[in-house]
């Protein structure tokens, strides 16, 4: 083959590769620190990497993950939601409770599911009719879910729930169903925010509104709408924390707002809107999820991950705003 026939085609590798870098260079990235740390980790102590701490690894944290692509969507719409942990600890006792008391189990797992979506949905109008800051509307909202919750449980755990409602526990081609759930809707919700044109309003909602608006745009619905679809992933994310284990515990998991935020905001979504991807969400937290795993590996006290977490979001914030700075 001569050279002239070469080098278009070694260019077209090229310029396919860079524009893979660009578009996903913070997923590539992550998912880089991935693979390393566990061949690091993996070395050091060896158990690290068995099917056993791998499966609670990808299990116990696919709900965080499938929470993240909710947030991530409002957060690339020029948002956030503050409260999306202790909407997560209320749909899992509604959840739970419904199991218990005998309902069918279709309708313990999609009533959390309806709930969220009507829930944020208020959120959404309080938001883009009532123009009301989303970062208030939804501290408002966590401190009426956290006090409603414990007061109505009394920090009670529930017990004795059904076999079959267990979900999270199912197995398919010996995979486990949260790993399913995460992977399907990660890819299922990437594919659709790009190929849509919903999905890429999101983005033109979160860009600019008055551009979008513009463009012909309903900046309003399309916000409640956002917020209802985030919705709808915390419900799916409550049903597979609440049918984790035995038990339900009904009390938030501690910090698991900041986990969601973080996972979003580390995979590459932009905190000042506009930018960013569900794919990216997802590695960020497999990626916390690995190295709070890691911590314990190495004896080393868990709650530096609150510290890598911290360090991690400023340091990705700050890099949003050095890239958009050179833009500008």
């Amino acid at each position: 083959m001569s050279f002239e026939a070469a080098s278009p085609r070694r260019a077209a590798s090229t310029g396919a590769f860079s524009r893979i870098a660009s578009a996903y260079g913070q997923e590539l990235i992550i998912l880089a620190a991935i693979v390393l740390l566990f061949a690091v980790v993996g070395t050091i102590a060896p158990r690290f990497t068995s099917q056993t701490n791998l499966t609670s690894i990808f299990v116990g944290n696919a709900y965080i993950a499938v929470a993240a692509i909710g947030m991530s969507m409002v957060i690339i719409s020029g948002h956030i939601d503050v409260s999306v942990g202790s909407l997560i600890g209320v749909l899992a006792t509604i959840s739970g409770t419904l199991a218990v008391a005998g309902y069918p189990v279709w309708i313990a797992w999609l009533v959390p599911i309806v709930v969220g979506m009507a829930i944020t949905s208020i959120i959404g109008v309080l938001v883009a009719y009532v123009r009301i800051p989303s970062i208030v509307v939804t501290l408002g909202m966590l401190s009426i879910l956290k006090g409603g919750l414990i007061s109505a449980t009394g920090g009670a755990w529930i017990t004795n729930l059904p076999p079959d409602y267990l979900i999270a526990q199912f197995r398919l081609l010996g995979v486990p169903s949260p790993v399913w759930f995460m992977a399907i809707l990660t890819i299922a919700a990437a594919i659709w925010m790009r190929s849509t044109a919903f999905g890429r309003s999101i983005y033109a909602v979160g860009g600019n509104p008055e551009a979008a608006r513009v463009a012909g745009i309903r900046v309003e619905a399309t916000t409640v709408s956002i917020f209802a679809i985030h919705g709808m992933f915390a419900g799916i994310a409550a049903v597979l924390f609440a049918t984790q284990l035995q038990v339900i515990q009904s009390t938030v998991p501690p910090n698991l707002e900041l986990t969601i935020i973080t996972a979003s905001v580390v995979g590459g979504v932009s905190i000042l809107g506009g930018t960013g991807t569900v794919i990216g969400s997802t590695l960020a937290a497999i990626l916390f999820a690995a190295i709070g795993s890691s911590l314990i590996f190495l004896n080393v006290s868990a709650y530096w991950l609150r510290s890598v977490q911290g360090l991690l979001i400023l340091a990705t914030v700050l890099a949003d705003m050095a890239r958009r700075h050179r833009i500008s």
